[in-house]
């Protein structure tokens, strides 16, 4: 609605998970040099969690953009699978079989076992070609215990010098509570490398706000007054998808007010709208000190986004 009075090409605050749109602040950067890492030295199992809404599926999009070929890659977008069907998907995802054989049944009345098997076969095949295999699972919280069981009998695919398979968990802060459970102690010890996302500074969240502008092609049309990004971390709290439901609201404010200036007023009758309340920890923070940058007047030159 507004994006042509603005001048963009796209909505800069979609809530869909778009690579070009993530913006790495220090832990998004940490997060993603950590996993890309991970994947060169085949580190097994490793785990990311983050409250909602803090960027976790954008960072996987990202990731998955930035692996080279010789990397297949498998990913999980939900976790509401039997293990068989957790299976097959990989299988799937890593080409073994098409979407068109699993549709025409190819796979029914085939064992877990047999499933298991093919795909060590497949893992095994990998190594004459140098290349290697990762598996990506989103949500990971709400995994069924006998499908995360199943994850660490794959984790058991390995030669005597490294894994053939390497898993990558992202998931909600209850995860980790949930790996640290009795009955899935054998798989947390498997975890190397654990990592949690922290929402964006006020800083940070100012240089989020200009990057999406840029990206979306509108980044001279519009701009944030200081004290509207302050209104904006006060009522998001930093995480970037409250961030983008306040400033895509704000946007539509300014637009039918027919302004280029979003100021405090538009931000805080975005936010009545989107019934948010003020959250008190960024309040005080913003009592503490004052964020510079007037979003608009410059872009991150790094890519990235927030889901």
């Amino acid at each position: 609605m507004y994006e042509d009075f603005f001048g963009f090409v796209e909505k800069p605050f979609s809530l869909t998970p778009d690579p070009k749109y993530l913006y790495k602040s220090e832990s998004h950067a940490n997060a993603f040099e950590l996993l890309q890492y991970s994947v060169r030295r085949r580190e097994g199992f490793v785990v990311v969690t983050g409250d909602i809404g803090t960027g976790k599926t954008t960072l996987c999009r990202a990731l998955l953009e930035q692996i080279d070929r010789r990397t297949f890659t498998a990913l999980v977008l939900n976790p509401f699978l039997s293990e068989d069907d957790l299976l097959k998907l990989i299988l799937q995802d890593f080409g073994v079989v098409s979407r068109e054989e699993m549709k025409a049944g190819r796979l029914n009345g085939v064992s877990k076992q047999e499933l298991i098997d093919t795909l060590y076969d497949f893992l095994l095949g990998l190594l004459p070609l140098q290349a290697s295999a990762v598996l990506i699972i989103d949500e990971a919280q709400n995994l069924p215990l006998q499908v995360l069981e199943q994850l660490r009998i794959l984790s058991n695919l390995e030669t005597d010098k490294e894994k053939l398979l390497q898993i990558i968990m992202v998931g909600q802060l209850n995860l980790q509570p949930l790996l640290r459970s009795p009955e899935l102690k054998q798989l947390d010890q498997r975890v190397s490398i654990r990592y949690q996302l922290k929402p964006l500074t006020p800083e940070e969240m100012a240089a989020y706000i200009s990057h999406r502008l840029h990206v979306a092609g509108g980044s001279h049309a519009v701009s944030f007054t200081p004290k509207a990004l302050q209104y904006v971390h006060r009522y998001s709290g930093g995480v970037p998808r409250l961030i983008n439901l306040v400033c895509d609201r704000s946007l539509l404010g300014a637009f039918s007010a027919r302004t280029n200036k979003v100021t405090h007023d538009l931000v805080e009758r975005a936010a009545e709208t989107l019934d948010l309340q003020p959250m008190e920890r960024s309040r005080f923070a913003w009592l503490r000190r004052r964020t510079p940058v007037v979003a608009g007047a410059r872009a991150s030159s790094s890519p990235v986004s927030y889901r």
